[in-house]
């Protein structure tokens, strides 16, 4: 079992690096928003991923682990991919955020494979209460993820058109 929890706090960390660089890049992607509720949808993402990461590094203390992050090289890709589709476009308004909506759900979608494989790791590691917290993580994952696909269906795509 050693093996698995050197690779659940890995995934920690690593975890933590990625909702650092996506936080960053969601504030930015709320600020260039034009449609209201998404722009109010990215801010409140941006909080739920700080809260996140206040989670990760508690679990990390949890496991009497290094407290520190590992630089996620794919957030690192997907954020370079956000800004040169979305913030450094020269799109604007509806377009834009479709292309905002779609960045965002790429980093989210990462993020549920991250906090999926390590609730996984958690369980299989008899760490039942942290399994429990990635849950709730998820959750609010996909929630927010549910949110933009419905967003993007109903208004922005057709704005966009």
């Amino acid at each position: 079992m050693t093996k698995l929890k050197d690779l659940y706090i890995e995934e920690l960390q690593d975890l933590w690096s990625a909702n650092d660089q996506m936080s960053e890049v969601v504030s930015a992607m709320a600020d260039k928003a034009s449609d209201s509720k998404l722009a109010d949808r990215l801010s409140a993402a941006k909080d739920g991923i700080d809260q996140h990461t206040r989670l990760l590094k508690s679990l990390l203390e949890d496991a009497d682990a290094e407290v520190k992050k590992e630089h996620c090289k794919g957030m690192e890709g997907l954020v370079k991919e956000a800004r040169k589709h979305a913030l450094d476009s020269d799109m604007s308004g509806a377009a834009l955020d479709v292309a905002i909506i779609a960045q965002y759900q790429r980093m989210c979608h990462y993020g549920i494979a991250g906090f999926g494989t390590t609730k996984a790791f958690a369980e299989a590691l008899g760490e039942d209460d942290a399994a429990r917290k990635l849950d709730d993580a998820l959750d609010n994952i996909y929630e927010s993820d549910d949110f933009m696909t419905e967003l993007a269906e109903r208004s922005r795509n057709v704005d966009a058109a």
